[in-house]
């Protein structure tokens, strides 16, 4: 669900109440790193996710992250984009320059804008001269990064030299990248921000324009306004991409509205393959979070929607979420699902992509042994975190188990529901690709027969 909060200028996305002050506090932090240099647009609009960078809200390279554990560093994690540029007037002249870029990606050139505009920024721009004596000013997402870390860790120590009762306490601020994670303790619990400095446009880039004109999952279900409303260019690289020029396209903004027509049963099985792959695929780093969730996405599209929405599925679709995985690293082909064309796993060596593949057949061997192995590790996480909140505070505030234990957390009964379909069928392959003649029950799939 995404609702604006007029007075603070946040659009938040799919979260709970939370405590009255963090908005407060939010809002003013933002005041100050504007009035610093004045670089940020005064009216602003932030998109607030439920769930950290590296829980793949955002589709962002994990490799420069330093490791969090929930329970140990946090309790509940989001990620916050910061348009350092909006550009959401229809009459503004915007430069997306993909001549240098692998697909999804691009430069921004400011040499369309304003003279205020590039003279306010040019400190956080990559400057080329031409041959015919002109100057282009490529917006750099290293530099901007740059900035946005020096400006917060102003500001967040002048907020520690002053106090203020009832305001979150600053317990870390460390920069990932191009990511700024700040850890606030509220009371007894402590919140992950990773807060990531983004362009802001209104519309929908011409390289998507084509999967628009295909049917999708949420065709009649949302309206298109609603999906192509607006995307961001993130702080993100492709792998032979120049770091100081090269920004990715995000739809995070269309995400939050696709979310809402997937089923609970889906979601579920998404959140428990989420939590698998993050423990076992690791080390090292080739598939994040967000390669599974463009995977869910592709699902939605191609399977039934009254298969897919079926209560007690859950174990299957968990199933056909790993099938659906082991296939694309045994492929190395994971096309983003807004931009089809665009392969995420295309640098992937042979090596790596067979050593996660095998991997995940040792998880398809025995699922419900590395769910429950999963659970064991969050229902850790979620008592050192009881623990921690006893011990620091007496205070009521709200629990993050309350949070975390639904939607973000796998749940043991899926494990039973799994272990119960994998040994009711002993030997049988079973998968998502189900039998498209009869979709008014699960099917098992061995080669290309159904039973």
């Amino acid at each position: 669900m995404i609702v604006k909060n007029a007075r603070a200028g946040y659009r938040t996305s799919e979260l709970p109440p939370r405590i009255p002050h963090l908005f407060e506090w939010r809002s003013k932090s933002y005041w100050m790193v504007q009035k610093l240099d004045q670089k940020l647009p005064v009216a602003n609009e932030y998109l607030l996710l439920s769930g950290g960078v590296r829980e793949g809200v955002v589709d962002m390279d994990l490799d420069d992250l330093n490791v969090y554990a929930r329970g140990t560093d946090y309790d509940m994690d989001f990620t916050l984009l910061v348009p350092a540029l909006k550009l959401h007037d229809r009459n503004q002249p915007v430069t997306l320059d993909m001549r240098h870029s692998a697909l999804g990606h691009s430069w921004l050139s400011l040499r369309l804008f304003d003279e205020g505009t590039i003279n306010k920024w040019k400190d956080c721009c990559t400057i080329v001269d031409h041959i015919n004596g002109t100057t282009n000013y490529f917006f750099s997402p290293t530099l901007v990064a740059d900035w946005f870390y020096q400006s917060i860790s102003l500001v967040l120590l002048e907020v520690q030299k002053k106090p203020q009762r009832g305001m979150p306490k600053v317990e870390k601020v460390e920069r990932n990248g191009t990511i700024i994670s700040v850890i606030l303790g509220v009371g007894s619990s402590r919140m992950l921000y990773d807060i990531v400095p983004v362009v802001s446009f209104k519309g929908w880039p011409a390289v998507a324009q084509s999967w628009l004109m295909e049917n999708h999952f949420w065709d009649g279900k949302i309206t298109e306004e609603e999906v192509i409303s607006g995307f961001y260019l993130v702080p993100a690289c492709s792998f032979k991409g120049r770091k100081e020029n090269e920004w990715r396209l995000s739809f995070a903004r269309s995400e939050v509205q696709l979310k809402k027509c997937i089923s609970s049963s889906l979601m579920q099985a998404y959140q428990a393959c989420k939590a698998i792959i993050i423990k076992l695929l690791s080390r090292p780093k080739a598939v994040s979070p967000y390669h599974l969730r463009s995977i869910m996405l592709w699902a939605c599209d191609r399977l039934p929607s009254n298969y897919l929405s079926q209560d007690d599925f859950s174990a299957h679709f968990l199933l056909g979420l790993i099938d659906d995985l082991q296939h694309c690293l045994v492929n190395k082909m994971c096309p983003n699902y807004f931009i089809p064309q665009c392969n995420m796993l295309e640098h992937l060596c042979d090596e790596t992509a067979m050593l996660h593949a095998r991997k995940l057949s040792s998880v398809r061997s025995d699922p419900a042994e590395h769910l429950r192995t999963t659970i064991e590790h969050a229902k850790a996480a979620n008592r050192l975190t009881v623990e921690l909140q006893w011990r620091g505070s007496s205070t009521n505030l709200p629990s993050p188990q309350s949070d975390a234990g639904g939607e973000n957390q796998p749940d043991d009964r899926l494990a039973k529901k799994l272990q119960q379909l994998v040994t009711e069928n002993p030997g049988k392959s079973i998968s998502v690709f189900i039998n498209p003649v009869d979709v008014t029950r699960p099917h098992f799939r061995i080669d290309d027969k159904f039973f």
